[in-house]
This record gives C-alpha cells, sequence and structure tokens, in this order.
C-alpha cells in the first residue's frame, strides 16, 4: 500500500518480529528462485547476460528492502509477512494487489524469456539495456526509500487502525502521495527493455494500467477513510507526477 502513512504511530499495537514464522523467509527464499527459474525456464538457456544481470539486481533489492524494514520498521515486516490475514482489507484488492505485485512481474518475465527463446523482438543495444536496468533498479529504489519512510507501507489496501495509522508527509511523500506506486511504474516499464523484449511491452504497461487504477481507488479511500489526508492532499496536490496527476 503506498499510500501515506506515519512514522509514528500514535497507540501502535503491532505485532512483535519474533512473532513472524519461518514462512516469510521461506517465501523470500523460493522469491529468489522463481526469479531466474522463470526467466530462464522461459527462455530456454541459462546462457542470458541481462537476465542474469536483472536477477542479482531483483535479488539485491529484495534483500536491501528487507534490511531497511528490519532496521526501520520490524512491525512492517510483520505486516507484511501477515498480508493474507489482514483484516479490513478492500475487496477491489484481494484482486488487483496479487496481479500488480506476482501476476505482472510474471507474465513480464515469461513473455521476456519467450522473446528471447524465439527472437520475436528486434535485437535491442546492450546500452540501451543496461540504461533500462538502471531506470528498473532506480524504480524500485524508490520504492525502498518510500518504505524506509513509512511504516504503514502494507501490501494491501487497509486502514490499519490498530497501529495507529496517520498521515506522512516526509521523504518523497513530499513530492506525490503516493511515491511507492511511482517506483513500481518506472521499474516495470524499463524492464521489457533491460530483458530486450519489445514484447514484455504489452504486460508491463498492462499492469502499469492496474497500478494507475490501484492509485486512484487507495487514495480515495484515504481521503474517505484516513484523518488528516484530505488536508494532506490539498498541500500535495498530485498522486503520481507533479504538474499532471
Amino acid at each position: 500500500m503506498n499510500a501515506n502513512r506515519s512514522i509514528e504511530p500514535k497507540n501502535s499495537s503491532s505485532i512483535p518480529i519474533n512473532k513472524m514464522n519461518w514462512q516469510p523467509w521461506l517465501r523470500l527464499f523460493l522469491f529468489f528462485l522463481l526469479i531466474p527459474g522463470i526467466l530462464f525456464l522461459s527462455a530456454g538457456t541459462a546462457n542470458w547476460l541481462m537476465g542474469w544481470l536483472y536477477t542479482i539486481m531483483l535479488v539485491a533489492i529484495a534483500s536491501a528492502s528487507w534490511i531497511v524494514m528490519l532496521r526501520t520498521s520490524p512491525e512492517l515486516l510483520v505486516e507484511r509477512s501477515q498480508f493474507l490475514k489482514a483484516q479490513g482489507v478492500k475487496n477491489w484488492d484481494k484482486i488487483i494487489a496479487p496481479l500488480v505485485a506476482l501476476g505482472g512481474p510474471l507474465a513480464i518475465w515469461i513473455v521476456a524469456g519467450l522473446d528471447l527463446r524465439y527472437t520475436w523482438s528486434p535485437k535491442l543495444s546492450v546500452a540501451w539495456q543496461l540504461l533500462a536496468l538502471a531506470i528498473t533498479t532506480l524504480g524500485y529504489s524508490i520504492i525502498i526509500w518510500a518504505v524506509g519512510i513509512n511504516k504503514f507501507f502494507s501490501s494491501v489496501v487497509r486502514i490499519q487502525k490498530e497501529r495507529g495509522h496517520t498521515v506522512v508527509t516526509q521523504g518523497p511523500y513530499q513530492l506525490v502521495r503516493h511515491p511507492g506506486y511511482v517506483g513500481a511504474i518506472l521499474a516495470y516499464l524499463a524492464t521489457p527493455i533491460a530483458l530486450g523484449s519489445l514484447w514484455a511491452i504489452i504486460p508491463s504497461g498492462l499492469t502499469s494500467l492496474l497500478l494507475i487504477v490501484r492509485t486512484a481507488l487507495e487514495d480515495r479511500t484515504l481521503q474517505q477513510e484516513l484523518e488528516g489526508y484530505q488536508e494532506y492532499a490539498q498541500q500535495v496536490r498530485y498522486r503520481l507526477i507533479v504538474g499532471l496527476w
């Protein structure tokens, strides 16, 4: 959830980190196996330099995200690990959240791998791919920045009343109201070029559009249900792009 939540929750009753069982760690490990598994099985070869560079980048980003949460907000790691059990999740986000977090990336990886195997796209220069990989890394880094600032950066859209859910106006939230989505869209749109697949732009574009829809729905939810958010929205006018929307 990329909307604004406070760094200093009031009357927080969050779950301590020692109550997080082994399952989140297993999911992280499986995630590390999933990326090269999907990419290289789809490609039909492990001889893919950009596939390996992308995998290394994404594993590093995922690890950095966990380290940031462990250092700044262990309870957020618990919150994100228990999203399947979370109360008050919006019905529409029960559909959208898994699509943008898992379905979209999987589709991008599969199409990119198949594109490499069957050479659907014209060959892109290494320079363009490396530039796109840098942009992808930048996008995920923006997400990590937002996670480090926002102790309520949940995986799902819900008002976390039990955790003292309040508005945050610091860091990237001074610029736009949903910086995490800005980073995600940037990363998703750059990934196909990084992997050398023009065809993968189709699932990446659809996933980005779905993120824009989620942004609109989440912002409306926060304006209706989160105290102080309407005032914040008057100060920070733009959801995703300064000067546009």
